[in-house]
């Protein structure tokens, strides 16, 4: 009786299906691993903004000049510098050079609310120590600056409005058939 060693002794099952039931444990694990991360940053992430809401205060502001720029090159205290990861320093960020009462000050700002800031013109924040969360018009509503419409965008429109006309349609058909059976 001759001995041999069989290194994969499951019962007639061939070597690549072994391989893949490996490779999908293994791809199961790291997005259950990847959810369970992603939760405790949601969780930090509504910390931290909890605490920027607390310390917030509304303060009015003339806005001088705004430009996306590197962190180095914004004129940000050493202190924030360092705070910040390493990755982060090469990035640009939304900054803004505002004047509040008697001193000139170098802000940073949260993405959505960038477009919104006029320059030259004096506003109404919410900050929280150099960030600033949101911005109001001191004497008048502000808005965006209108940009270039994409051509997808455009194209959504018209299927939308398509979609509201076919609807709309639908609706009508609908009212004569319930008049008729009256």
């Amino acid at each position: 009786m001759e001995k041999s060693f069989n290194l994969i002794p499951v019962y007639g099952i061939s070597t690549w299906v072994i391989v893949m039931i490996v490779v999908a444990v293994i791809l199961i694990g790291a997005l259950i691993a990847l959810s369970i991360y992603g939760k405790k940053l949601q969780a930090r992430q509504e910390a931290s903004q909890k605490e920027l809401e607390n310390a917030s205060q509304s303060v009015s502001l003339l806005v001088i000049d705004k430009k996306r720029m590197k962190l180095n090159e914004s004129g940000l205290p050493q202190l924030v510098l360092d705070q910040t990861p390493k990755y982060m320093r090469g990035r640009k960020v939304p900054i803004v050079k505002a004047k509040i009462g008697p001193r000139i000050m170098s802000l940073m700002c949260d993405e959505r609310i960038f477009e919104l800031i006029p320059v030259k013109k004096e506003i109404r924040a919410v900050i929280s120590g150099i960030y600033i969360m949101d911005v109001k018009g001191l004497r008048s509503n502000l808005e965006a600056r209108k940009t270039k419409v994409k051509f997808s965008e455009k194209l959504r429109r018209k299927v939308d409005e398509l979609r509201q006309e076919e609807k709309a349609a639908e609706k009508e058909k609908a009212d004569k058939k319930q008049k008729k059976k009256k």
